[in-house]
């Protein structure tokens, strides 16, 4: 198989297990307010929303990471000069800090199947900001190909990390209203 169709297959992979992270811990998100509804509401929503996750991460979100990591490796064996770069070795930290954050879901996820639930909506309506600030680093560092932009990068990662942050807030505080 060509480099392009390789290439063009880990972007495809990438951007279907971004999909799958975005939308679990929303899912994390339903199924944790679920569990604070009255009984009758709960018994009805929770078994909906479970198996909605368990569809959305073991038939999309699992397998994209999977094979997001072999077309990825095997993007790299044909560019193995890029590993002694800085911008590739940035990158792959980042990677490294999002296949830690998918294992973080599981985590969750298993816990939620479960029934039980450690963290707030609010909490993981933070936790789910997580994935976008990954994407950013990730997208810019492969785009920009320099390590000199990564300074800019990374005040452009706060000041979006300020920006979500802030959004958040203003939505709990819409929501409390509501």
């Amino acid at each position: 198989m060509g480099f392009e169709y390789i290439k063009a297959l880990h972007i495809i992979f990438v951007v279907t297990w971004f999909a799958g992270l975005f939308y679990i811990v929303r899912l994390f998100i339903y199924q944790t307010e679920a569990m604070e509804r009255p009984e009758e509401e709960k018994n009805i929503l929770k078994p909906q929303l479970d198996l909605m996750a368990s569809r959305l991460w073991y038939i999309i979100t699992w397998p994209s990471a999977i094979l997001t990591l072999i077309f990825g490796a095997l993007v790299l064996s044909y560019r193995m000069g890029y590993l002694e770069l800085g911008f590739m070795q940035a990158k792959l930290a980042f990677v490294v800090l999002l296949y830690a954050y998918h294992i973080g879901c599981h985590k969750l996820f298993k816990e939620l199947q479960s029934g039980r639930t450690r963290w707030s909506s609010t909490q993981l309506r933070i936790w789910n900001e997580a994935s976008t600030l990954l994407l950013f680093a990730i997208v810019f560092l492969i785009v920009l190909k320099n390590t000199l932009s990564m300074v800019w990068g990374i005040a452009g990662l706060i000041g979006l990390a300020i920006v979500l942050m802030l959004g958040i807030r203003i939505y709990k505080k819409y929501r409390t209203k509501s």
